[in-house]
């Protein structure tokens, strides 16, 4: 089963606005069996519309179409659509209705003529009922395609495609299953990972594609296949996955790629009932967000300090200005002396702590741009090391960042055994 992913809206061809909705599409599209085959942008013009829909007409067997739904004159989808099928916008009562109670009792206002219109759909069109919102989605089918036409406003987007529209592709589809396994591996680089698992790989069955997914300082292998006997496909992954963990366990984090790093810190931390902290320089608060997003993480995250500046490491941390003096402030001393000195502030039972030129300056050190130090405190001691992360500043923060997760993951992980 194909299926393609459109949305509507000049707010995304200009870079006004970030497309979440394709992405969120895609992948419950991916999890109902459909091969996405193409995610594509468009501009709100009656042209580029029906372009889009001839293109696609008895190529995929689904499209999925958001945005230009609205009340106002600049949303054409309805209108374009309806001319595309020879069709008439008719008044469906069940939709006035809700939009009706929605304005007035909700936002305490009355239903103008405007607002109206939303009751207007295609005679023909099935109907995907919108309580979040008062734009219904639409199905219409021509030859061998369905055409989805869905709102916009992602909330109202993901409400219909949960509770309206998944409902109606398990009726109307023959189950098929697209099954992913993601590996996260982390402290060895792209080739290198290659070159490890380059036999295993030259022999994987031909229905298991492996696909590799690199960023600073991590890569996620993607085993996928796809077929109608689920079971068989997740056991024929599950024993790769077998072998290659006797070739690489050395770097895999994780086998859960909706399961992060910091996460699993979280865990074995609260599993130990055990505390951490941070000190950060030029990682500048990225490193405490990475566990402040965690629901519930405030049992095991004490806090953190952005030291950003030298005199703020002398001044609120306590570090040596004499250390700093002897061995520069992108040093392995200095990020051991800020991971001891907020591990002892926080009272914690592990503190990080970055330290490091991010670029494109020097700053207050003559260390290479690039230079991060890496500081440890633990229950048994404190260490530190470091790294080369080159450019660009983007790069060596990010870098910075998942080299000190899997630093403090590895730590928890060796005490834990």
């Amino acid at each position: 089963m194909k299926a393609a992913v459109v949305t509507i809206g000049d707010e995304i061809l200009i870079g006004q606005i970030v497309d979440t909705n394709s992405a969120f599409i895609a992948k419950q599209l991916d999890e109902l069996g459909f091969q996405v085959v193409e995610v594509l942008s468009i501009a709100d013009q009656e042209q580029a519309i029906v372009n889009m829909l001839q293109s696609y007409q008895n190529k995929v067997d689904l499209v999925v179409i958001t945005g230009g739904l609205g009340p106002t004159k600049d949303d054409i989808t309805k209108k374009t659509i309806c001319k595309f099928f020879n069709d008439d916008l008719v008044l469906n009562q069940e939709v006035l209705t809700h939009v009706t109670r929605l304005l007035e009792d909700f936002y305490n206002r009355p239903v103008s003529e405007i607002n109206k219109q939303q009751a207007l759909v295609p005679s023909r069109a099935k109907i995907l009922f919108n309580k979040v919102g008062t734009a219904p989605g639409m199905i219409l089918q021509n030859n061998k395609t369905f055409f989805v036409s869905l709102p916009g406003v992602p909330f109202e987007m993901k409400y219909i495609v949960e509770n309206e529209l998944k409902p109606w592709v398990i009726t109307n589809f023959d189950a098929f299953y697209n099954v992913h396994q993601t590996i996260i591996t982390q402290g060895v680089g792209e080739s290198l990972l290659a070159e490890r698992i380059a036999n295993w790989e030259n022999n994987l069955p031909p229905a298991i594609k492996l696909a590799y997914l690199p960023s600073p300082g991590m890569v996620k292998l993607r085993l996928s296949s796809s077929g109608n006997d689920k079971q068989a496909i997740e056991q024929s992954i599950s024993n790769q996955v077998s072998m290659l963990a006797l070739i690489i366990g050395d770097c895999i984090i994780s086998y859960d790629e909706q399961l992060p790093l910091p996460h699993q810190i979280y865990l074995l931390l609260k599993s130990k009932k055990q505390t951490i902290a941070v000190a950060e320089s030029c990682t500048g608060g990225k490193l405490a967000t990475c566990f402040t997003e965690i629901p519930g993480i405030s049992s095991v995250f004490k806090g953190g300090v952005i030291t950003y500046a030298t005199d703020s490491k002398v001044n609120l941390l306590g570090v040596s200005q004499d250390t700093i003096l002897e061995q520069s402030v992108v040093s392995a001393q200095v990020a051991e002396q800020m991971a001891t000195q907020a591990k002892n502030k926080f009272q914690t039972d592990y503190a990080i702590a970055s330290t490091g030129n991010a670029g494109p300056l020097k700053g207050d050190s003559d260390a290479e741009v690039g230079t991060v130090h890496i500081g440890i405190a633990t229950p048994h001691g404190t260490f530190s090391e470091k790294f080369m992360f080159g450019q660009p500043r983007e790069k060596v923060v990010k870098s910075a960042v998942n080299k000190a997760l899997e630093l403090v993951y590895k730590e928890l992980i060796k005490k834990n055994n």
